[in-house]
C-alpha cells in the first residue's frame, strides 16, 4: 500500500514520462508535490523502488522508469539480461491461527494528520491525509493520531526530520514533557513544554533554536508525544 505521496509522486512521474518521453527533474518533483527539500523527494523514490513501483537506469540523467502503477497486478517486463525476480508469498488461509490473530488484531489504525515543525511553528495540523497501523502495544487508553515530523529543533530528543510521531490527543500537560502545541491558534509546533508562572516556555531539543516564551492564553495543547516510528531506506 502506498502512502498519498507516494502515489502522488508516482503519477506525476508516470505522466511526465507519457507526455515528454523523460521523466521530471528533482526541482520539478519537489515543486509538484510542494515539498520543503529534495530530501523528501529521495525518501519517497527510494520508496518506490523499494516497492517495485519504479526503476532507476543506470548512466542516463534523469532516468526513471515507472514498472507498474497502484491499480496494475503485473509488472513491467524486465531489461534483457536481468533475471526477474518473484517474491514467494504465503497465502493467508496457509497462515496458522496463531499468527494470523497478531496481524489483525495487535494494532491500530491511526490518521496521519500531516506534518508538524520540530523548529519555527508551522500551519496548524491538517486534515486527515492517511492511515497507518500502530502496534498496540505503542498506544494506550484514548484517541491517538500520528504526525510527520519536519525539522530538527528536537534531535537532541530522538526526533528527526521525517519521522513520524504518535501523539495521544489531550488539552493538559505536565511541564517537561513533549506535547504538540498551538500557538495563537494558528500555528502548531512539537516542543517540550516548560511552566514557568503564568508563562509557557517551549523548549527546544537543539542548541541552535531558541526557546520560545509566550503568555499561557496564547499556547493551547493539542496532544502529548507517547511513541515514534522511523523509516530506513
Amino acid at each position: 500500500m502506498l502512502t498519498t505521496k507516494q502515489r502522488e509522486l508516482l503519477m506525476f512521474i508516470h505522466e511526465r514520462i507519457k507526455e515528454s518521453g523523460v521523466s521530471p527533474s528533482f526541482d520539478e518533483m519537489k515543486e509538484a508535490l510542494d515539498l520543503a527539500s529534495k530530501s523528501g523527494i529521495h525518501r519517497l523514490i527510494t520508496a518506490l523502488e523499494e516497492r517495485g513501483f519504479i526503476r532507476r537506469l543506470a548512466h542516463r540523467a534523469r532516468a526513471l522508469e515507472v514498472i507498474k502503477l497502484p491499480d496494475q497486478a503485473t509488472t513491467a517486463a524486465p531489461p534483457k539480461g536481468r533475471q526477474h525476480f518473484v517474491p514467494q508469498v504465503v497465502e493467508g488461509s496457509k497462515l496458522a491461527p496463531s499468527t494470523v490473530k497478531p496481524l489483525i488484531e495487535d494494532g491500530r489504525e491511526l490518521p496521519l494528520l500531516g506534518k508538524i515543525a520540530a523548529g519555527v511553528p508551522i500551519e496548524a495540523i491538517g486534515q486527515e491525509r492517511d492511515r497507518m497501523r500502530i502496534p498496540e502495544a505503542m498506544l494506550g487508553a484514548g484517541e491517538h493520531y500520528l504526525l510527520e515530523i519536519e525539522g530538527d529543533s528536537m534531535i537532541n530528543a530522538g526526533i528527526l526530520d521525517g519521522d513520524y510521531v504518535i501523539i495521544k490527543k489531550t488539552d493538559t500537560a505536565q511541564s517537561g514533557e513533549i506535547v504538540v502545541a498551538l500557538v495563537d491558534g494558528d500555528t502548531a509546533t512539537l516542543k517540550r513544554l516548560r511552566k514557568k508562572g503564568a508563562s509557557i516556555a517551549l523548549e527546544a531539543a537543539n542548541p541552535t533554536h531558541k526557546t520560545r516564551i509566550y503568555n499561557a492564553d496564547e499556547v493551547a495543547v493539542q496532544g502529548r508525544l507517547v511513541g515514534l516510528m522511523r523509516k530506513y531506506h
